[in-house]
C-alpha cells in the first residue's frame, strides 16, 4: 500500500478553517489539536479530576464479553483501571454492515492516535469507540449504497421501524437480513474472498439480537487485535453508571441551555451558522417512553417549573424527573448537547476524534464545559481517506485527469468537454442552419397567417415546436451514435466518478466497506492499520 497526502477542503467552511489552524477559530476551543503541548496540559488537567475507572472497566468488560476477545482488549481494559490512563474516544451511529466507509476511518483514527499519544506521552492511552445506540434516527442506519446496472442505488434493509426506538432497542430479523446481506454482496461480484466475507457477515448476524449487536460484532471482529474498546450509549447498565450525571444535568439544565445560546452568539458573530437547534426552554434530555417505544425530547415548562414533551406526550414535575434520574436512569438519554458532557464525565478523555459536522457543533459547547469547571478535550479531525484502486488509477492516467480535482469536483466537467470534442462541427453547423432557416420561414408564415386567420397562430407555433424538436431529436441521435463509438472511454469517466466522487459526494460518505473487503479480503483492515498516519488535516489517498 502507498499513501499520498493531499490538501482538500472539508465538508463545511468551519471544518476547513479548523483544519488550516485558523487562529480565529481557536477561541472556540480550549486546546489546539496541532500543538503537542496541548496534550501535556490536558494530562495535567485530567490528573485533578476523578473518574469511576473500576466501575467503567467492569461494565466494558461485561458488555464486550459477547463480542470478540483478544489479549489486546484484556490489556486495554486493564489499562483503563490505572489512575494515570487516558482515552482517545470517538463515536458513530450503528449503521447496518457498519454504514459508510467513514465509520471505519473513524475507528482507525481512534486507534492510531491512541498508539501515537501513548508513545509520545509515556502514559497508558486506550482507544474507545462510543456507539450512539441511544440515537433513534433509524433512517440514518438502515441502508447501504450499491452499484447496480452502472447506477448508484440505495438499498434499504426491508424491515420497517415506524417507532422512535433507540437503535439499541431495534431488534433484527435474522432471516430477512440474511437474504438482504447476500443480495448486497452478490452485487459486488464474485472474487476469491467472497465466500469468506459472506460467511463473516452472516456469522456476525447469527450472534446479533439488535442493530447495535450486528454493528458491534463486525467492528470488533475487524479490530479486535488492535485492542479497541467499545461502549453503547443506549445500554441500560451504562446509564446506571450515569445516574449522578443525569441528576447534575437536570439541576443545571437552564445554565446548560443558556451557555449554548451564549456561545452560539459568538460563533454567529464570527460568520458561522448555528449547528445546534436549541431554544431557551430546551432541557437537552430525552425520556424513553416504553409504552409507545419512543424517545421524547423534553422541554422545560417555565410556568410550573416542570418538564414535558413538545406535544405534551409526557410531563413531569422537577422532583419527578429527579426521581427518574435517581431510580430509573435507563429511561433518560442525552441529546447533541449533553452527550459530549456525559462522555467527558465518564472517561478521562485525552482527545476526541470528530468529523467535520461534530467539530462545528462542539464549537458551540465551550461555555457549557466551563460552567462545570472542565475543559473540552483537544478535538482531532478524523482521518479523511480515499481508497484508490489500481484500475481506477489507470483510468485517471489514461484520461489525463488530476486526482485532486476529481476528488473535489468529480469528472462530469471533463466528460462534457470530451463529448464536445467528438462532435462533427460541420454537421453541427448544418443543423444550426436548418433550425435557423425553419425559424425564419415560420416567422414569415406567421405574419401571413395572422392576416388570414389569427386563430391559426397557436397551431403554427405548436407545429414549429414539433419540427424543431424532431430536428433536435436527430441532432441528439447523431451525438449519441458518436458517443457509442467512444463508449469505452466514457465508461472510464463513469468508473472514476463512481469510485472517487459517487453522486457528487466523497467516497467515504457513500460506499460500504464490504465492497472493498469482498475485493481485497478481511486482511484489508489490518493492512490499513499498519500505515503511518499523520493527523495533519490532509486527505489520505491509499493506493490498493
Amino acid at each position: 500500500m502507498e499513501m499520498l497526502n493531499l490538501s482538500l477542503p472539508a465538508a463545511n467552511r468551519f471544518a476547513t478553517d479548523y483544519l488550516t489552524g485558523s487562529p480565529e477559530l481557536q477561541r472556540f476551543f480550549h486546546y489546539n489539536f496541532t500543538d503537542e503541548n496541548s496534550y501535556i496540559h490536558r494530562l495535567d488537567e485530567l490528573k485533578n479530576r476523578s473518574f469511576m475507572r473500576q466501575e467503567l472497566a467492569d461494565h466494558i468488560q461485561t458488555f464486550m464479553s459477547r463480542y470478540a476477545e483478544s489479549d489486546r482488549i484484556a490489556e486495554n481494559i486493564g489499562k483503563l483501571r490505572k489512575e494515570n490512563s487516558v482515552a482517545v474516544i470517538g463515536g458513530q451511529q450503528a449503521g447496518i454492515l457498519t454504514g459508510p466507509l467513514y465509520t471505519i476511518h473513524k475507528v482507525i483514527s481512534i486507534i492510531k492516535l491512541a498508539e501515537q499519544k501513548e508513545q509520545e506521552l509515556g502514559v497508558p492511552v486506550v482507544p474507545v469507540f462510543w456507539i450512539a445506540g441511544e440515537d433513534h434516527d433509524y433512517q440514518e442506519v438502515n441502508h447501504v449504497y450499491v452499484m447496480k446496472d452502472n447506477r448508484q442505488e440505495k438499498w434499504v434493509y426491508p424491515e420497517k421501524n415506524l417507532e422512535k426506538k433507540m437503535i439499541s432497542e431495534v431488534c433484527i430479523n435474522r432471516d430477512l437480513c440474511y437474504s438482504w446481506v447476500e443480495e448486497i454482496i452478490e452485487t459486488y461480484g464474485e472474487t476469491k474472498h467472497t465466500k469468506e466475507v459472506l460467511s463473516f457477515a452472516l456469522e456476525s448476524l447469527k450472534k446479533a439480537e439488535s442493530l447495535v449487536d450486528f454493528f458491534a460484532t463486525i467492528i470488533m471482529e475487524l479490530f479486535k487485535d488492535s485492542g479497541l474498546l467499545i461502549v453503547d450509549s443506549g445500554n441500560k447498565d451504562l446509564r446506571k453508571l450515569e445516574k449522578e450525571y443525569f441528576i447534575n444535568q437536570i439541576k443545571n439544565h437552564r445554565e446548560i441551555t443558556s451557555a449554548v445560546l451564549g456561545q452560539q452568539e459568538k460563533t454567529k458573530a464570527a460568520g458561522f451558522s448555528n449547528m445546534i437547534d436549541i431554544n431557551e426552554n430546551t432541557a437537552n434530555l430525552f425520556f424513553y417512553d416504553e409504552h409507545v417505544n419512543e424517545r421524547i425530547l423534553l422541554q422545560f415548562d417555565p410556568q410550573n417549573g416542570g418538564f414535558a414533551g413538545k406535544n405534551r406526550e409526557v410531563s413531569f414535575t422537577y422532583d419527578e424527573l429527579m426521581e427518574i434520574a435517581n431510580e430509573f436512569p435507563e429511561k433518560l438519554s442525552n441529546n447533541v448537547v449533553t452527550r459530549p458532557l456525559m462522555q467527558e464525565w465518564l472517561f478521562p478523555t485525552l482527545a476526541f476524534i470528530g468529523g467535520p459536522g461534530e467539530i462545528a457543533y462542539w464549537a458551540e459547547l465551550k461555555l457549557v464545559f466551563e460552567h462545570f469547571g472542565v475543559q473540552m478535550p483537544p478535538l482531532v479531525p478524523r482521518l479523511n481517506i480515499t481508497l484508490l484502486e489500481r484500475s481506477i488509477e489507470s483510468d485517471l492516467n489514461e484520461l489525463k485527469l488530476d486526482l485532486k480535482e476529481v476528488l473535489i469536483s468529480g469528472t462530469s466537467g471533463h466528460e462534457l468537454k470530451f463529448i464536445d470534442s467528438l462532435k462533427d462541427r460541420e454537421v453541427e453547423e448544418l443543423f444550426g442552419k436548418v433550425k435557423g432557416m425553419l425559424s425564419d420561414q415560420y416567422h414569415l408564415i406567421r405574419e401571413k397567417s395572422n392576416g388570414i386567420d389569427p386563430v391559426l397562430l397557436p397551431m403554427l407555433q405548436k407545429n414549429e415546436s414539433i419540427l424543431l424538436n424532431q430536428i433536435k431529436f436527430m441532432e441528439d441521435k447523431i451525438v449519441e451514435a458518436i458517443c457509442q463509438k467512444n463508449d469505452h472511454i466514457l465508461r472510464k469517466f463513469s468508473r472514476v466518478e463512481n469510485a472517487l466522487r459517487p453522486g457528487g459526494a466523497p467516497q467515504e460518505r457513500v460506499w460500504n466497506p464490504f465492497y472493498y473487503l469482498n475485493k481485497y479480503g478481511l486482511e484489508l483492515v489490518p493492512e490499513l492499520l499498519k500505515l503511518q498516519f499523520r493527523f495533519d488535516g490532509t486527505h489520505k489517498i491509499i493506493k490498493l
